[in-house]
């Protein structure tokens, strides 16, 4: 288990065994041990989901301190689109940049600039390639859902950086040439909403050093914010309409210059898109804008507003701000290094070709004799995921059934 980054954990004083975490995930991670929940992190995607349903706030996102910028000479924060959505009668997103200045980051990017750079690439791409529908890589517990379920698709996964990884080789580079500081002297912070952004540290390509949330720093930056006066603010923001779009559902499909996309929000709901991909339903669409929580971005566990309310702001700002002519040439400056690689090893039974097998035909065997009601009670989410957990190895009784009946070898 330490092998894995764990977007979220258990205060397990407060969780009461209600199962509903375990009902809601996406990758059957989570089981229910003992009266507490547990999480099996090699299969985590962080959707938050369970962070969202937890009606005792048992569960929470994992996030890096503020006093991580003590390690670094020179800090860099990176403010996401949704970021504005949070704050009432904001007129001006110099106002939040400015904020996290005050709360002593040398310096801040603005994600937003980034994101119509991605949008033009992926423009770009989509003219280029035959492979039809791109599926958005933007959205991080989207991308590893589908690295693990739905690995089959990795073609359609858009081979595209998300706009901040953009942001932060920006921010590294501009950090370095204007202090002279190496790259590991210099701190990039990405002021997060969602959990599943953690999961980026596995990435041996990341460029983030630090991820800070949101909901942890609203308090401190919005008190920071309220003592800024307009003539004192430094200019930061680099969005345009689009760019701010990137922060809720639609946003992104809508700086790609064509009407032939199609936007899911809600992991259920992305999840149906998926398997329709799998049938061949999609074929005649060009993009598909796949975001794990309502809303998009707004809707991230570790925002504090209403995500209808934040996504209102969003297009409040859309018609105040200009559109710019965006354009990318070469894309690829924008391509990712390295392809996505498929994480369905996480679902293996066994390393062991042969055994996989063996154990297999003994899961199904088990499942024939189950009633199929996926109750919970087993502390499973489903009677195939407890037919997999009894042949590998582990003590779980299903109320219906006598231990006599259930196969384990």
């Amino acid at each position: 288990m330490g092998l894995y980054v764990k977007p979220v954990y258990l205060d397990a004083d407060k969780c009461n065994g209600c199962v509903s975490c375990m009902k809601r995930c996406p990758t059957e991670a989570i089981r229910v041990r003992g009266g507490k929940a547990t999480v099996r992190y090699e299969r985590c995607v962080g959707c938050g989901e369970c962070v969202k349903v937890c009606s005792t706030h048992a569960k929470k996102e994992s996030c890096d301190g503020f006093d991580m910028l003590k390690n670094y000479e020179y800090t860099v924060a990176l403010a996401c689109p949704s970021i504005y959505g949070q704050f009432n009668h904001l007129d001006n997103l110099d106002y939040v940049l400015n904020g996290l200045l005050k709360l002593g980051f040398d310096d801040v990017c603005d994600v937003g600039y980034y994101s119509r750079y991605v949008s033009a690439a992926t423009r770009e791409y989509i003219k280029k390639t035959e492979i039809k529908p791109i599926i958005s890589s933007a959205c991080p517990a989207v991308r590893n859902l589908i690295l693990m379920r739905y690995a089959h698709l990795l073609d359609h996964l858009s081979p595209l950086k998300q706009p901040e990884e953009a942001a932060a080789e920006a921010a590294v580079e501009t950090a370095m040439k204007k202090t002279g500081l190496k790259r590991e002297k210099i701190g990039v912070f990405l002021i997060t909403h969602c959990a599943a952004n953690l999961l980026n540290k596995a990435d041996p390509d990341n460029m983030i050093d630090g991820f800070i949330s949101l909901k942890e720093i609203y308090f401190p930056l919005l008190s920071e914010m309220n003592k800024l006066k307009a003539k004192d603010l430094k200019p930061k923001a680099g969005c345009d309409a689009h760019g701010v779009s990137w922060g809720c559902s639609t946003g992104e499909s809508m700086g790609l210059g064509t009407k032939n996309f199609v936007v899911a929000d809600g992991i259920e709901n992305v999840m149906t898109v998926l398997n329709d991909l799998e049938h061949d339903k999609l074929g005649d669409i060009d993009f598909l804008e796949l975001n794990a929580c309502t809303q998009g971005c707004v809707g991230g566990s570790m925002n504090l507003e209403n995500p209808f309310l934040a996504r209102t702001r969003l297009r409040l700002f859309r018609e105040k701000l200009p559109l710019a002519d965006t354009k990318v040439e070469d894309i690829s400056k924008y391509m990712r290094g390295k392809p996505y690689e498929s994480k369905e090893s996480a679902f293996l039974l066994s390393d062991n070709r042969q055994e996989a097998l063996r154990k297999m035909i003994l899961v199904k065997r088990i499942y024939d004799k189950l009633p199929k009601v996926n109750c919970g009670n087993c502390g499973a989410p489903t009677c195939k995921a407890f037919a997999e957990d009894v042949v590998n190895g582990l003590k779980v009784k299903c109320k219906f059934l006598k231990e006599d009946e259930i196969e384990t070898k």
